[in-house]
């Protein structure tokens, strides 16, 4: 199964939702919310894209690097590689419904782990989003749980429910107060205070994520309220048009948290180059969304195992030519 003929296939079962254009950089699909495009003129969508575009990588060939390792652990477990997939939810309304939510997500999960790797699983407007997300999570023995920004009763009730699941680490989805699939549906969300995500981080037995984190301010306030991780993230330009780009605001906020708080970086972040340079402006692993879509849509679990191989081996060749033995070996000096 190889990728282009996985696009092809999730380009007719997409049924226009998603066109998966050549180069996906979110002007074809622009203010397409519902659905799966940037909110408004779609500009932050595009500046994930564009963002990641402005840098390029320095070729270094006289080493003795011939074999990177691609390996990376996270809370206690070690996975083949750092690219994971994020929390992608609302197959009906934003990606034409030819899956249901419970076969998109086995399809993702699964896919995920069979890659050696792990997949987050989200929350939405339908309450049996969130639980076919924990379902795939306890038949895989794997996965991470991410609530949308609720109410605290049905937050926490939520997170306890991830604990029951057997996941691996809890979050909240705190890009997600802007939602406005959420708000149509009668599932209000809205930001969260420090001291109440202080609250659900002490009373979680499970490392805590923060996904949803553009400044640095607020990376340090997710170190000082006790998270374990967070996401950089503005939710692929779906809930706010005109924020930066990911990988514009990455490198300020590693150089404030780095080695306080494990960083994952979503965003724009569609080949292993695109992997290799988010890493080496300081993200410890990346999450990827549109290209797991495609490979859900396009072949099922193995369409998306399919998927995170490539980038995988699109990354090692990244680090082969530019003298990376591992992943901890990834830094600015590949940047050019």
């Amino acid at each position: 199964m190889n990728v282009k003929d996985i696009r092809e296939r999730a380009r007719a079962h997409l049924q226009g939702s998603c066109r998966v254009c050549p180069v996906c950089n979110g002007r074809a699909c622009a203010g397409e919310v519902p659905g799966m495009g940037g909110l408004l003129t779609g500009s932050a969508f595009q500046n994930n894209i564009e963002a990641l575009a402005m840098y390029h990588v320095n070729m270094r060939t006289i080493h003795q690097v011939d074999q990177p390792d691609l390996s990376f652990k996270l809370f206690g477990r070690s996975f083949a590689t750092p690219i994971f997939v994020a929390p992608l939810t609302g197959v009906t309304y934003n990606m034409g419904g030819a899956l249901s939510e419970e076969e998109f997500l086995a399809s993702v999960v699964d896919g995920a782990q069979l890659a050696g790797s792990c997949a987050f699983t989200g929350d939405g407007a339908d309450p049996e989003i969130y639980a076919a997300g924990l379902q795939a999570v306890k038949n895989a023995g794997s996965g991470i749980a991410m609530v949308k920004p609720r109410a605290m009763v049905p937050l926490v009730e939520r997170i306890h429910q991830a604990e029951i699941s057997g996941a691996l680490a809890v979050g909240v989805d705190l890009d997600g107060a802007g939602l406005v699939t959420m708000a149509m549906k009668g599932q209000p969300v809205g930001p969260k205070n420090f001291y109440q995500l202080r609250e659900l981080v002490s009373m979680s037995k499970l490392p805590f994520i923060l996904k949803g984190i553009m400044t640095a301010q607020e990376a340090e306030m997710a170190v000082e309220i006790g998270a374990a991780a967070i996401v950089i993230s503005n939710h692929g330009g779906r809930v706010l048009d005109g924020t930066p780009g990911v990988a514009e605001v990455l490198p300020e906020i590693v150089e404030r948290v780095k080695g306080e708080i494990i960083v994952f970086a979503d965003g724009g972040i569609r080949n292993g180059i695109d992997v290799l340079k988010m890493l080496a402006l300081g993200a410890n692993a990346v999450l990827i969304g549109r290209p797991a879509i495609w490979g859900a849509f396009g072949g099922g679990r193995e369409g998306v195992k399919a998927t995170i191989e490539a980038m995988s081996a699109q990354l090692r060749h990244g680090m082969l030519m530019t003298g990376c033995v591992n992943i901890k070996a990834i830094d600015y000096h590949v940047i050019y």
